[in-house]
């Protein structure tokens, strides 16, 4: 039988775990050192070691946790989870905008700018504040269900920060990438051992996603923007997209900070 002192401090290091990543991976504000870090990660990995039962699929320690895959399982998305519309030049921009002031019935809207991450369409679902499932895009209405591999990126939270009540079961929906500098250190890595370089980082960051072995998922540094609220299918959520990124933030999520709201085009 587990001594209820380890099972309380098993689920205070968890909070605290969750909390020193949200501040490592996400804010780039850490307020520990690494080696505290480390020290709490390895007195967790401890207990758990000695106590299996105090194992769950969120803990720290379970980022790599899952065994490989004999092939992925396809998921339905409830919503379409559609790819976004190019423009390349002003006309096409000006053409764009017409026919949402068309849609809206106004011309007096504001919109929200930010930078458009060149990587991997996911969406991510939420339940009691919990990571349940990961899906990749697939052809906008089923994906492939990739969770095992989501859960190995540290911006990923596997569970919500506590600031505010969260919606029962909600999806986000977000772009996995590869940071064109760690990109570059794999390459030179892999041309010095001899091996073919990859093209691009975008090809790479789907490659990895794609791993039946989660463990080299977590072999490549891959991250992670949340940009869309999908659907909320218990709770409350903002109006609109900017307070919408404003509140998932509050929850942990890493949204790109370059956002600004402008005016409509003249």
């Amino acid at each position: 039988m587990v001594d209820q002192r380890d099972t309380d401090r098993a689920a205070e290091l968890r909070d605290q775990l969750n909390y020193h990543n949200y501040r490592y991976h996400v804010l780039d504000s850490p307020v520990v050192s690494d080696y505290e870090y480390d020290q709490m990660f390895q007195e967790l990995l401890f207990l758990e070691k000695t106590h299996p039962s105090l194992v769950i699929p969120d803990s720290p320690t379970q980022r790599v946790g899952a065994a490989p895959l004999s092939e992925f399982r396809e998921v339905s998305h409830p919503q379409p989870l559609l790819s976004l519309g190019n423009v390349f030049d002003d006309e096409n921009l000006s053409t764009w905008h017409t026919r949402v002031r068309n849609l809206l019935s106004r011309d007096d809207f504001r919109m929200v700018c930010e930078p458009k991450i060149d990587g991997l369409a996911v969406a991510l679902t939420y339940e009691e504040g919990k990571l349940i499932r990961g899906a990749t895009r697939g052809d906008g209405f089923r994906g492939e269900d990739v969770t095992a591999n989501v859960r190995t990126i540290n911006s990923v939270p596997l569970v919500l920060q506590k600031s505010k009540p969260a919606p029962g079961r909600f999806e986000v929906r977000g772009e996995v990438y590869f940071p064109r500098d760690a990109f570059k250190v794999m390459n030179d890595q892999r041309v010095a051992r001899g091996e073919q370089p990859y093209a691009n980082p975008r090809n790479a960051a789907a490659g990895a996603l794609r791993q039946l072995d989660p463990r080299n998922t977590a072999g490549r540094p891959l991250d992670l923007f949340i940009y869309q609220l999908g659907w909320v299918e218990s709770g409350t959520s903002p109006d609109t997209h900017w307070e919408v990124l404003r509140w998932l933030e509050e929850f942990g999520f890493r949204v790109t900070q370059e956002i600004e709201l402008v005016e409509t085009l003249s």
